[in-house]
């Protein structure tokens, strides 16, 4: 019988043995194996690990469609423009940047493929996307009142102001907070609004010192935000503030911690400022608030900014206190803060080919959106998928 197993040293072993159950483990759980090994294997050895399906394990893929395009024309009927990120934000915030800017970028191909949005190109080559008629009747049938927008995006010359303002909205609410857009709180203000009354102009009434004159100012958010210890303010700057809207940001800034007309108290104002040389021209109103503010004599009422770290600003307010024996005594108290930020105009333009090199930097997994939230405030709760609640009239 012919011998097929040679046990002398030096001697050439045609036959290698495998364990049986090596097939049926996944890659990362098995040992290493020797490079001949892992050569003959890989043919014949298909991992078998469990593919992680997302949110289709919970949703059937085509009522998950249903609920990422309802969502997104519902959106456009809302806003009547929008960008992509603006449905990576509104759907897909709890994911990676990447991801979601891919799922965004899917479902507007469809979308537009369909006929339900336009694309058109801003004089700023920026592309933005319009409700048709056709998908406001798409969003009819399931239930919904819609109309098409896109005679009013064909109108739009430049709506970057107006894009970044619902993007903050956008990225307030996907951290569960109430938001609206300047147009959003002035209907909100005057829905109640009876024939006889005068129409609300604006969220806050301040006195504004420019050129020697006192002027007394209405003044409105570019958006905002309710929290649960009052509003926070956003302002877009997308140009250099000249004197009056300079005396408007000091006054609001000396204002924290005043009622506005929804009867909340304000608590934050946030500037968003597009290019460095504006944010250094706001850095610079502010800090020479700081001084002008440490001068002014301790009075009820005052209000005094202090810097607490880069690009953040206390506001304290001096607030009688009484004291145990029936005195009185001035105190100051913290009103809230200002924050100062750069405007994450590099989000938009990210490829996901690589080309252009743009930074990810600033999506919800870092502290940055809606804003930098200061170290003394608890930090912001991580996003969660809307797609996981259909919405009214939806399966």
């Amino acid at each position: 019988m012919k011998n097929t197993h040679d046990d002398r040293p030096g001697a050439s072993r045609d036959h290698t043995h495998i364990d049986p159950g090596a097939e049926k483990q996944c890659p990362s759980d098995a040992e290493l194996l020797a490079p001949r090994m892992e050569h003959d294997l890989s043919a014949r050895q298909t991992p078998r690990c469990p593919v992680p399906r997302g949110l289709t394990a919970q949703v059937g893929t085509l009522a998950l469609q249903d609920r990422i395009w309802s969502r997104s024309l519902l959106l456009v009927d809302r806003f009547r423009v929008i960008r992509t990120i603006d449905i990576a934000v509104h759907c897909f915030a709890e994911r990676p940047f990447k991801a979601a800017l891919s799922a965004a970028q899917r479902a507007v191909r469809g979308l537009v493929k369909a006929h339900l949005l336009a694309r058109f190109r801003t004089d700023r080559f920026m592309t933005v996307y319009g409700l048709t008629q056709q998908g406001a009747q798409w969003l009819e049938d399931r239930g919904f009142e819609a109309s098409a927008s896109v005679r009013r995006v064909t109108d739009m010359t430049n709506p970057e102001h107006r894009l970044w303002s619902q993007f903050l909205t956008l990225c307030a609410e996907a951290r569960g907070l109430q938001a609206m857009t300047e147009q959003e709180l002035m209907l909100a203000l005057n829905r109640d609004l009876k024939h006889d009354q005068t129409p609300v102009q604006g969220l806050l009434h301040v006195t504004a010192r420019s050129a020697g004159k006192r002027q007394h100012l209405t003044l409105r958010p570019d958006a905002l935000a309710m929290e649960p210890d009052g509003v926070t303010w956003f302002e877009v700057d997308r140009s250099a503030r000249g004197s009056d809207r300079a005396a408007s940001l000091r006054a609001l800034v000396l204002s924290m911690g005043a009622k506005t007309t929804l009867g909340q108290p304000l608590r934050r104002v946030v500037v968003f400022s597009r290019t460095r040389r504006i944010h250094q021209r706001v850095m610079a109103t502010l800090d020479g608030l700081v001084k002008d503010s440490a001068a002014v004599g301790l009075m009820e009422g005052r209000r005094q900014l202090k810097l607490f770290e880069t690009g953040c600003y206390e506001v304290h307010q001096s607030v009688e206190v009484k004291l145990r024996d029936g005195r009185s005594q001035l105190q100051d108290r913290l009103a809230g803060y200002v924050i100062v930020q750069e405007l994450p105009i590099w989000l938009p333009r990210v490829r996901l080919d690589g080309r252009g090199d743009w930074s990810m930097r600033g999506w919800f997994d870092d502290n940055y959106l809606p804003y930098r939230r200061p170290a003394a405030m608890a930090p912001w709760p991580r996003p969660q998928s809307p797609l996981l609640q259909p919405h009214r009239g939806l399966n």
